[in-house]
């Protein structure tokens, strides 16, 4: 059974914020090697806004923890029909999947029985946890593109059939004009996290260490970053009305980052883009604690933010679990606004931003998968 066309759309699958972003830049990439490519998929606004047929919204797989997944797992098994339902009826030349793997390896297992040739980009992060999944990754999917220096060596173990295009985040980000913004000494940017999960656990405990520093430190200002598909209303629910704050949407959320002394973020893509604007992160994070057990148990690196893992050493402080409380988060924002530890972390920011690479990764990564692609 063969539903893959050579002249069909290109499906693009996106399960958060950051794929989301990802997948956008790669479907305008691709649409510059072929003006006239339709690309379809599931993503979000990013993506809807480079013209993707989103036929399915991200929002429905936006969960976090293993425990969180199971609550909603009638509903991803619904989602999965649609989507096969889907690729039956467009026949896409070929499928790109960004992250997101949970979900993802079971439309990888949809697309090969249906004949549909798929790819890997912004490659799981196999190397932190359940490594042996990567032989479901190659027995199953064509090609992998991996973003972090260091994956295309542990990917070559098992045989794979990777390339390193480089970080997506090099194109995003303006570098060259926000290394022109100045600093505001008394403020600090927020950024809870694109994840209901993620806002709800820290988002409190952000505003209460906001509340905290303003005791000795009346004059700091706050700037709470929205990420897209984050509702105001629901940011809204956790931060007090009495502490002051800027309310910054998605499209600023880089200036307000570069504009920050420091930055109180959840861990996930955002601990490397406030590495490469320059700007150091404390970073937190909360998952359930069945979710924290299991993960004890299994997961295989020292680090859990990525500025920290490329460069193997702390940069950024993690916080996780009971260390991401107030108490916990102020005492280092105090350090830090004391100077302790704060000029030696702007300092390692920029070998991290030479270590990653050039810009045009997406554009590598369009060419790499473009030309791989069956014409017949």
């Amino acid at each position: 059974m063969h539903y893959s066309n050579p002249d069909g759309p290109i499906w693009i699958g996106a399960g958060e914020a950051s794929g989301d972003m990802y997948g956008a830049l790669l479907a305008r990439e691709l649409r510059n090697l072929n003006p006239g490519l339709k690309i379809m998929g599931m993503g979000g606004p990013a993506m809807e806004a480079q013209s993707v047929d989103v036929r399915h919204s991200m929002k429905l797989i936006s969960l976090v923890g293993g425990t969180e997944i199971l609550a909603g797992l009638p509903r991803i098994i619904r989602l999965l029909g649609e989507i096969k339902r889907s690729l039956m009826q467009e026949r896409p030349r070929a499928i790109i999947l960004l992250d997101c793997p949970d979900f993802h390896f079971r439309v990888v297992k949809i697309a090969r029985k249906l004949g549909i040739p798929v790819y890997y980009y912004i490659s799981p992060q196999l190397w932190a946890w359940r490594s042996g999944r990567a032989r479901f990754l190659r027995d199953n999917v064509r090609k992998l593109i991996c973003i972090l220096p260091f994956e295309k060596a542990f990917y070559r173990k098992y045989d794979m059939d990777v390339e390193y295009a480089g970080h997506p985040l090099m194109d995003q980000i303006p570098l060259d004009e926000l290394d022109t913004i100045s600093r505001e000494a008394d403020r600090i940017a927020i950024l809870p996290g694109s994840r209901n999960r993620e806002v709800s656990s820290l988002l409190p405990e952000f505003a209460a260490t906001a509340r905290n520093l303003l005791r000795n430190n009346p004059n700091l200002r706050f700037s709470l970053v929205r990420a897209p598909g984050m509702e105001p209303e629901r940011l809204a629910e956790f931060w007090p009305d009495d502490i002051p704050v800027d309310l910054v949407e998605p499209d600023d959320r880089y200036h307000a980052i570069r504009q920050a002394r420091f930055v109180l973020a959840a861990s996930g893509t955002v601990s490397l883009e406030c590495a490469l604007i320059g700007t150091p992160a404390i970073i937190a994070y909360q998952l359930s604690k069945l979710s924290v057990f299991i993960g004890r148990m299994i997961i295989n690196v020292p680090f859990i933010s990525l500025p920290n893992l490329i460069m193997n050493r702390e940069i950024f402080p993690e916080n996780i679990q009971e260390d991401a409380r107030a108490e916990n988060l102020t005492r280092l924002a105090e350090s830090w606004l004391d100077d302790t530890e704060y000029s030696r972390v702007r300092s390692e920011l920029a070998a991290l931003r030479k270590e990653v690479g050039e810009p045009g990764a997406v554009a590598r990564a369009a060419e790499i998968i473009f030309n791989d692609i069956p014409r017949a």
